[in-house]
């Protein structure tokens, strides 16, 4: 397996489309959220507190169906950029008059410290990532012992349509090479979570012209591939691809993985002689008196 995924992403187109102006969330983007939030219902735990992580482009709509799940816990927004997270505030802040806004359920718009919630929530963000595995360690950091992930992002049967037209052109991809399911969840694993479990489905969208089939693509990302088209296409490029199109079942399939793992307690390197803090004795010991009381 390759160390680095996705294999096939420009580092700086994905920048550049990290510092694009904040906008509405994808419906596609909403969907799936509601779907994965549907997923929820299969665990027990009930967090304290959670962050949502980028929601800007994951789903706005989808943060009240989370704060409707966990009314009680805080959360905390996650987007690094100062500007989307302005955004988010405007759009799901409550009102200052709220006295939930000072109590239980507070929402704070900033990045979680380390071990500071049970649950990090990241929607259709991961395959637009450069480093995915820099993404997973924040996560990990982020999350307390015995807290979960829940994320998802497209997989690589997305676009299918449109990569056999590119290809039978003789043109570039139309996007970089996403990564398989399996791969997240070595990832995962190598990111030190545990159990992890993967779920994919394809979602089928149909338009009714090439140009609101493009207009969709444009809000769901960019072209990061490297060997992309090196410069901007003209008009008469574009009328082709718009004459290829209409060749075509006006068509796009998405292929959508869903991730869930958990972060387990450190494990402890054995070692001749092995120096422990009081705090991570405590631990130690708190871990061991939960599995004795298990068993």
């Amino acid at each position: 397996m390759s160390t680095q995924r996705p294999p096939t992403i420009d580092p700086q187109a994905a920048q550049r489309w990290q510092r694009m102006a904040p906008a509405p969330s994808p419906w596609l983007h909403e969907e799936v959220a509601r779907r994965m939030e549907e997923r929820l219902a299969w665990i027990k735990c009930q967090p304290d507190s959670w962050a949502h992580w980028e929601p800007v482009r994951g789903g706005l709509q989808a943060h009240a169906l989370l704060a409707q799940r966990y009314p009680h816990a805080g959360c905390f927004v996650a987007e690094a950029r100062k500007d989307k997270a302005q955004y988010a505030a405007k759009q799901i802040a409550k009102p200052w008059w709220r006295p939930t806004r000072w109590t239980a359920g507070a929402t704070q718009f900033e990045m979680p410290g380390d071990g500071a919630v049970q649950m990090l929530w990241a929607n259709m963000t991961l395959h637009m990532a450069a480093d995915p595995q820099d993404v997973m360690a924040q996560w990990h950091r982020a999350l307390a012992v015995d807290g979960f992930l829940m994320f998802s992002c497209l997989g690589p049967d997305t676009l299918q349509e449109l990569r056999g037209l590119y290809q039978s052109l003789g043109w570039p991809a139309p996007s970089h090479e996403f990564t398989d399911m399996h791969d997240w969840g070595d990832m995962l694993g190598a990111a030190g979570f545990a159990e992890p479990v993967m779920d994919m489905e394809r979602i089928t969208l149909t338009f009714e012209t090439p140009q609101r089939l493009l207009q969709e693509l444009r809000g769901l990302g960019r072209n990061l591939q490297p060997q992309r088209f090196p410069g901007l296409r003209g008009r008469q490029w574009r009328e082709q691809l718009h004459r290829e199109l209409e060749r075509l079942p006006l068509q796009l399939t998405f292929e959508v993985i869903y991730g869930h793992a958990f972060k387990p307690a450190p494990r402890l390197t054995m070692r001749a002689e092995t120096v422990l803090s009081l705090d991570q004795m405590r631990e130690t010991l708190s871990q061991r008196k939960k599995f004795s009381n298990k068993s």
